[in-house]
């Protein structure tokens, strides 16, 4: 009898554990080819929010301007080419840190905010960062650098009902992304990620020299060569 309840009780946990990687394929997989029309985090702002209004325009990967590709990962995750979705580096620097005294920073990858961005919701919690570690695992898995990358350009939140880089340079400055200076791309990455907080288009100087710092580390990495990896 022992064994009966033993053996239904580990098929039920299999059969779960199947039924939970097939809706997360289901769920994760289209977006490899289907531009998503929202995210999680769109979602979410637009029900807790009076009269909001999301402001997108979709940019394929082509269409990108490579120079604010290089100054995004130039500012959120420098080592997004080399890494399989998690910086185990910059997470060990960011707990060593802590435990040093300092406060606990965020070491989010670029895949890890596509995974929270598209798929959950914001705040924090054991539970949503456990959720973020199996998407961030499958994008990786199923999608491919570049069009994580694509993806998250054209999610990411760029102020008030601002999503992608297409609308965030129309917002700020009144063109198109293709249009965007050096300076002007480097303005915008370095809002991330707090981009509610900071107006590219009017900048303190704190932003100003944040600006600066990532086009010095641009030519550090070597220039948009430094996409290279991450090309199809």
């Amino acid at each position: 009898m022992l064994n009966k309840i033993r053996r239904f009780f580990i098929k039920l946990i299999l059969y779960s554990m199947l039924g939970w990687l097939v809706f997360s394929l289901l769920i994760v997989l289209p977006f490899r080819w289907l531009n998503p029309p929202v995210s999680m985090v769109m979602v979410e702002r637009w029900l807790t929010h009076d009269d909001y209004t999301i402001h997108q325009r979709w940019l394929s990967w082509e269409q990108i301007p490579k120079k604010v590709a290089l100054a995004v990962i130039t500012s959120e995750d420098q080592r997004f080419p080399l890494h399989q979705g998690f910086d185990v580096d910059a997470i060990m620097k960011a707990l060593n840190e802590a435990e040093d005294g300092g406060r606990l920073r965020g070491a989010s990858t670029i895949s890890q905010q596509v995974a929270k961005n598209m798929f959950l919701w914001t705040g924090r919690s054991w539970i949503r960062k456990g959720l973020e570690v199996w998407f961030t695992s499958l994008i990786e898995l199923t999608w491919g650098k570049q069009r994580i990358l694509e993806v998250y350009l054209n999610i990411a939140e760029w102020g008030k009902g601002v999503f992608g880089i297409e609308a965030a340079s129309e917002y700020h400055f009144a063109k198109q992304a293709s249009q965007l200076t050096d300076m002007q791309a480097a303005l915008l990455a370095s809002t991330l990620p707090s981009p509610l907080k900071y107006d590219p288009a009017r900048p303190a100087q704190h932003l100003i020299d944040r600006a600066h710092w990532n086009l010095a580390q641009q030519r550090k990495l070597g220039g948009t060569n430094w996409l290279a990896p991450i090309s199809e």
